[in-house]
């Protein structure tokens, strides 16, 4: 599976960004190009977009969709997007496959599907690609990878299923990113998404994260397996944003009728708290690699640190100063069944453990 990778600079904190922008779009063939268009037949009855993230630097994304074909069997170009790498070396792609997604797979009516790669432009209707001009720069060229395949879609009903993975977003101040393309969705016959179903996952492991909470107001998230919270943060900004935190958990948002009005971005929740006056070391704790400690606490307290791992799996610390510390972290969610082990301690973990200053 390849990875989807933008690499940004963001000011000084040099943020490296793996975009995945991603959605299934319906197109014609205009000679060797795949345009994108409007459907007017078949409709988005309903999608279960499930994103699980893990420790490794990689989200694993698993989508079903299911679409109603009003009208008669007809086949149609169907593609799923994969905005280009930003500001790498990477340049476009010969053979239009994307440098950086891996294991891509795709079954429609449970029939695994073969498929063919294009370069299209995103979410522009009716515009072929012409590719860079002579005088444009190619990191300004706005581009896309599909992966394509005919999709035969009999009346009623029809399932399209994909599974990928991708290296998440990581830089200081920002320990993961998961962006995922809505809009394409709407060009489908009903521009909407008839039954929507959000599923986030942590699965054994725990994270911290937020969402814009723009996109989710006609309905609340709520956990539906194992251990997590939910709440309302503007982190000392304008706009608020859905905090969650999951340990070995699933958070779920359903909607009726969603109309996406923008795409959407999972974020550690550091990318927005770490800007808080109020930001301390330990406010926010992740077990990969990608994470560091609160860089502006040049003297960190390290008996808290060598206990944040024990910390972010429940324990319950009979000491009161750690007791009282950890009960302060919003994260923090006690398990009086947890039994102290250290077996799926991370390389990161360990080094907290033996209080390496200079790996903090």
């Amino acid at each position: 599976m390849k990875k989807i990778t933008l690499l940004l600079m963001a000011a000084a904190l040099c943020l490296f960004t793996n975009k995945a922008n991603a959605n299934d779009g319906v197109y014609f063939a205009r000679g060797n190009q795949l345009v994108p268009i409007h459907e007017t037949d078949i409709a988005v009855a309903k999608e279960v977009l499930t994103i699980s993230l893990c420790d490794d630097g990689f989200a694993r994304v698993d989508v079903l969709y299911e679409f109603l074909n009003r009208g008669k069997a007809k086949t149609v170009d169907m593609g799923f997007e994969a905005i280009k790498p930003y500001n790498t070396t990477d340049e476009m792609s010969p053979d239009a496959t994307h440098p950086y997604i891996y294991d891509f797979t795709v079954t429609m009516n449970d029939e695994p599907m073969a498929y063919t790669n294009a370069i299209v432009n995103p979410g522009m209707l009716d515009t072929p690609f012409t590719g860079p001009d002579d005088d444009t720069p190619e990191e300004f060229v706005q581009y896309a990878y599909a992966y394509c395949f005919k999709a035969h879609f009999k009346e009623g009903i029809n399932t399209v299923h994909h599974t990928y993975r991708y290296r998440m977003s990581y830089g200081v101040g920002r320990t993961f990113e998961v962006p995922y393309w809505l809009m394409p969705a709407m060009r489908w016959a009903n521009h909407q998404i008839d039954d929507f179903t959000l599923r986030i996952k942590a699965e054994n492991t725990a994270k911290h994260f937020c969402l814009a909470d723009s996109l989710f107001k006609d309905s609340q998230f709520r956990i539906v397996e194992g251990q997590g919270k939910i709440r309302m943060n503007n982190f000392g900004w304008n706009e608020e944003f859905i905090e969650i935190v999951l340990r070995n958990g699933t958070a779920e948002w359903h909607c009726m009728n969603f109309r996406p009005t923008a795409d959407m971005y999972i974020m550690s929740a550091d990318a927005r708290m770490s800007f808080d006056k109020k930001y301390k070391i330990g406010s926010f704790y992740d077990r990969s690699d990608k994470y560091y400690l609160d860089w502006l606490d040049r003297k960190p307290d390290m008996e808290i640190v060598r206990n944040l791992p024990y910390a972010n799996r429940g324990y319950v610390f009979k000491k009161k100063k750690l007791r009282k510390f950890f009960n302060s972290m919003w994260w923090y969610m006690p398990d009086s069944n947890y039994v102290p082990s250290t077996k799926d301690f991370t390389p990161r973990e360990w080094r907290l453990i033996a209080g390496e200053k200079s790996r903090l």
